[in-house]
This record gives C-alpha cells, structure tokens and sequence, in this order.
C-alpha cells in the first residue's frame, strides 16, 4: 500500500480509508458504502449499533473524506475499490450501500459475487438518473473559505445559497475547517457527475440473498425499476419505510437499523 503526495495532501494509493466498529464474532462483518458527498463518519451511530452483533467496516469512497482522489470516478472502480476492502478482510461479508454507495455495492456484487454473502441497497436503482447533483457542487464551490472559521460559517453561507438546512450540516462533515478546504475533490465529481448519475451495463445476474430498501416517499426506486432489478438480482426482495425519503437512515434511522438487522440475521 503506497503514498503519494498530492496538493499537500497525504494519500494512501489506492485503498479506501475505512473505520471499524466493533471485533470481529462467528456473524460476517458488514461493510457499508456512503453515498455521494458522504462520508464513512456520516454512518456512525447506525455502525456502531449494528456492531453489537458483527464487526461493522465503513469506507471512505474514492474522491471523498480521508480516502485517496482519483480522476476516474465510476462504478467499476468504485467495486474494486470495495473489494479490495473485502480481499483484506477475508470475505465474503454483507454489503449496505446507500445512493452512489448502493450503485457500487450492485457494481460488486455482480463482479465481484463471491465476496458477498448478502446485500443491501438502500434508495438506489441500478439505472440512469435524469437529474443531477451537480447544483451542491456550485454551491460549495461559492464557500468563501477566508470566512469560515467554525462549521457554522459554512453552514450560513450554504443557507444563503439555497441549500436546505439538513443538507447543510451534512455537507459540512466533509469540511477541514483548520485546512479551509473540502474533503471532497469537487473537480472530479463534477467532470464524472454523469458516471456517478449513470450505471453501467454489466453482465450476467447474481442470484443471492439482496435487500432493496427505499423510502416510502422517495422516488428514486420506482414500481418500474423492479423487473430490471430482478434481471440482474433474481433474489431481491422489497421494502420500504414509512415517512422516509431518499436520506432514510437518517430521517428514520432506528427503523433502518431494524430493518437491515432483521434481513442479515434472517
């Protein structure tokens, strides 16, 4: 594992910075994938609780947090970065991703199928999207960082651009307040927004034991994406939460929590 040296930062080469919850028990561990703009810290109080159980790996994603930046930002690399995770650990393990974290997990699980025991995709569909995130980028971007001296700096100066509040404190994880500077490679997430907005056609299907768990009042896994999901995994089953949106572990995390503990104990 080497280090290289970029813009003043120190990266690990080509391993994802992870933070582990609890020992390893006779259970297999459970790595989780954030979503776009997130972190692995974002996934603390549901890792730790999950921990009780099984030893619960979170990942930083490549271009985000304390993991390496890489000027290729697509599904492909993102399994492979997973799998290495999962190669160190021993796998197979379960896999929970959210969003783009889900996108990567389906992208593993269908290269990468003998690392994966079981799997759950949180508010994700393996298809194009027609919007783009690309609006939370700009909005970062237009942080004057020689007036952020506490998060909360931040946080007004995103308010005033018209970023809800919730999406505030949740964008302002990733900022090094010291550094004055995102945790995010902003550039490369932009020039790959239609990789990260997109899926790509993979072959073949795999056949275990997957979880597609959505919020009730999200849009993003639609009754039409189900025969297509199916296609690639035959075994999916089908869930939602009530009064949950896209971010459904974090506006109902206790019901996420129950809902994941109860598929990878079943």
């Amino acid at each position: 594992m080497g280090l290289v040296v970029s813009n003043g930062r120190l990266y690990h080469a080509d391993m994802l910075n992870t933070i582990v919850h609890g020992d390893p028990t006779a259970l297999p561990p459970l790595v989780i994938a954030h979503g776009l703009y997130g972190s692995a810290r974002n996934w603390g109080v549901i890792a730790h609780r999950l921990s009780d159980e099984r030893q619960v790996i979170a990942v930083d994603m490549r271009n985000h947090a304390h993991s390496f930046w890489d000027p290729l930002h697509d599904y492909p690399a993102l399994a492979s970065d997973i799998a290495q995770v999962i190669e160190q650990l021993g796998g197979p393990v379960d896999v929970l991703g959210h969003s783009m974290g889900g996108k990567a997990a389906m992208a593993l699980t269908l290269q990468h199928g003998d690392l994966v025991r079981k799997l759950v995709v949180a508010d994700i569909a393996p298809v194009a999207y027609g919007h783009s995130q690309i609006q939370f980028i700009e909005a970062m971007r237009a942080v004057d960082m020689s007036q952020v001296h506490r998060r909360s700096d931040a946080e007004q100066q995103l308010a005033k651009l018209g970023v809800e509040r919730a999406l505030q404190s949740f964008f302002t994880q990733s900022l090094d307040v010291t550094g004055k500077r995102w945790l995010l490679n902003l550039d490369v997430l932009a020039d790959q927004m239609p990789n990260i907005m997109g899926f790509p056609e993979l072959d073949g299907a795999w056949d275990g034991s997957a979880l597609f768990l959505s919020g009730a009042a999200s849009d993003y896994v639609l009754p039409e994406h189900r025969d297509h999901i199916r296609g690639l995994f035959p075994g999916a089953r089908f869930a939602k939460i009530p009064g949950a949106g896209h971010w459904l572990h974090a506006e109902k995390p206790r019901e996420f929590e129950a809902a994941v503990r109860t598929f990878l104990n079943a």
